[in-house]
């Protein structure tokens, strides 16, 4: 049997719901999906409840993570009305500074743009600003990093217009980078169930078909393959209000791996946008004799009552995807083998507060 050994893969953008909302996942059992997907390494995002604004929700969250996570971590603090100057103190501590522009889960909309100049202004520039913009605020936060020189990272673009946008920014020297989710890059507004709509709803709302290929045509413009893993339970996204977000931590390595099958990535693409982009754009520190093995002839189908995520369900049910997670190391230990995790809660660290060496 023909194994592949390539690092262990870097997430840059998960939604963990713990403090808050554990009944549909919490801090091991989202980090141990992470393993299930081939990731030593995820960056959390601060829309929990309470959200993480300031050091004592901050020390909320990774308290938790301490004690739970059985891979390594970072956790972005976010940017809410009032809280510039705990944003900014615990700058040295958080994965990033997350600002969400556009509709999303959680309470930490911007709309007013006199706030985004002011975190523009003071935000530390050697920590990213990660934000959620659409459309227009994408246009908007653009200017923003030209006039106050600061780098952005723009979270799970999904259009068209969006990826070209971001290409002639990159061209004139814009100090940008971006992701894209897989349900971007594999689903689109056609693939919404009919008779469970809710299913299909997600931030950024699923696109047209011609939205997704022109992410694969502008592929060189995408820095970071993110899965943007936000588990709801199959309960709420099937009630008449149903929250957005999709599981995806579980299924991102092995859906990029049949592109991969397909020719329409090499693995050297995959590493780059998994691995190397992530810890190059987010100052991430290396990890010592870590590494994952895929068997990638192996075939399989996707079901949500195999995998780990707590929320129960996924939107990739039934897909058929080529190759398989055999081993994850993670800094010399076996973590994840034969299907099973095998590290321990709290067996992750804080990679803000620990060094390489540890």
């Amino acid at each position: 049997m023909r194994m592949i050994k390539i690092p262990g893969l870097i997430d840059p953008h998960v939604h963990l719901r713990e403090p808050g909302a554990t009944y549909k996942e919490d801090w091991e059992s989202g980090t141990t999906a992470g393993l299930a997907g081939g990731f030593t390494m995820l960056l959390a995002m601060p829309n929990t409840e309470p959200p993480i604004l300031n050091e004592n929700s901050y020390e909320l969250s990774d308290e938790a993570a301490r004690n739970k996570a059985c891979l390594d971590y970072g956790i972005f603090i976010g940017a809410g009305k009032e809280n510039i100057t705990h944003a900014v103190n615990l700058a040295p501590r958080a994965a990033g500074l997350k600002m969400y522009l556009d509709q999303t889960y959680g309470p930490l909309q911007l709309k007013d743009m006199s706030l985004w100049q002011q975190y523009f202004k003071v935000w530390p520039g050697n920590f990213p600003i990660a934000v959620h913009a659409e459309r227009r605020s994408l246009a908007a936060i653009l200017l923003m990093s030209v006039l106050y020189d600061q780098p952005v990272h723009i979270c799970h673009v999904a259009r068209k217009e969006e990826i070209q946008v971001i290409r002639a920014a990159k061209e004139k020297g814009v100090k940008v980078t971006c992701e894209v989710a897989p349900h971007h890059m594999f689903m689109t507004e056609d693939d919404i169930p009919q008779d469970e709509p809710g299913k299909g709803d997600v931030r950024p709302r699923l696109a047209r078909s011609e939205d997704l290929e022109s992410l694969w045509e502008n592929l060189a413009v995408i820095d970071c393959f993110a899965s943007d893993h936000a588990p709801h339970t199959l309960t709420e996204k099937t009630s008449s209000n149903p929250p957005p977000g999709f599981p995806g931590l579980e299924t991102s390595l092995f859906l990029y791996l049949n592109a991969v099958a397909d020719k329409r990535l090499s693995i050297d693409d995959l590493v780059l946008r998994m691995e190397t982009n992530p810890r190059k754009i987010f100052k991430l520190p290396p990890q010592a004799d870590t590494w994952i093995e895929i068997d990638p002839e192996s075939t399989w189908e996707i079901k949500a009552a195999n995998e780990f995520t707590r929320c129960g369900w996924t939107p990739f049910e039934g897909w058929k995807v080529k190759g398989q997670l055999k081993r994850v190391i993670l800094r010399g230990k076996t973590v994840f083998d034969g299907g099973k995790v095998i590290a321990k809660p709290g067996s992750g660290r804080n990679i803000r507060l620990t060094s390489s060496e540890d």
